[in-house]
């Protein structure tokens, strides 16, 4: 059964994107977690924050964990508090491989410069926020078993760092 990658990092360090692209690489199915319960939900993402609460959509979080646990042949980018949720890590580790996306808060501040779709981000100084949510969420992209800094790499080197990464161990079968 081929793993999943799982891609796990802070808002604006290119999870959605380079998963995209590695999918096509791979030939996996590639599923954003995000969009995934906003097609569920009926729901934007920003709306079922305004609307219904963070606790809401970290429920959502968590059921679309449980579903994507029990497929195989998937890179999936997770919104950048999926792993907020231990429960959420073990079942996406049960037949998956977490890659660590990264980047220097400035790289993050750049990317994340428009607040559209970012609902934590919405309310007062985008840096202050930033860096506080860097700091609450300080340890929990560590689960991740291989980290790649999008910030000094290309968007092909970083593909390419993560291909040679699952081929190097075995995660391709």
């Amino acid at each position: 059964m081929k793993k999943n990658i799982v891609l796990i990092g802070f808002m604006g360090t290119g999870k959605s994107s380079l998963g995209r692209q590695l999918a096509r690489r791979l030939g996996y199915r590639f599923v954003d977690t995000d969009s995934a319960i906003e097609e569920v939900t009926g729901k934007t993402v920003e709306q079922i924050f305004r609307r219904d609460g963070e606790i809401r959509f970290r429920s959502e979080e968590n059921l679309l964990a449980q579903k994507l646990a029990g497929q195989s042949g998937l890179v999936i980018a997770t919104g950048g508090g999926m792993v907020l949720n231990q429960e959420n890590v073990e079942l996406l580790k049960q037949n998956g491989v977490l890659i660590k996306l990264w980047a220097e808060p400035e790289v993050l501040l750049q990317r994340v410069k428009s607040k559209k779709r970012r609902p934590l981000l919405r309310r007062g100084d985008l840096r202050e926020n930033v860096l506080r949510l860097l700091q609450e969420r300080d340890g929990y992209y560590d689960v991740a078993e291989f980290t790649v800094d999008t910030g000094k790499l290309s968007f092909g080197e970083a593909i390419n760092e993560m291909y040679r990464y699952i081929k190097k161990k075995g995660y391709l079968q």
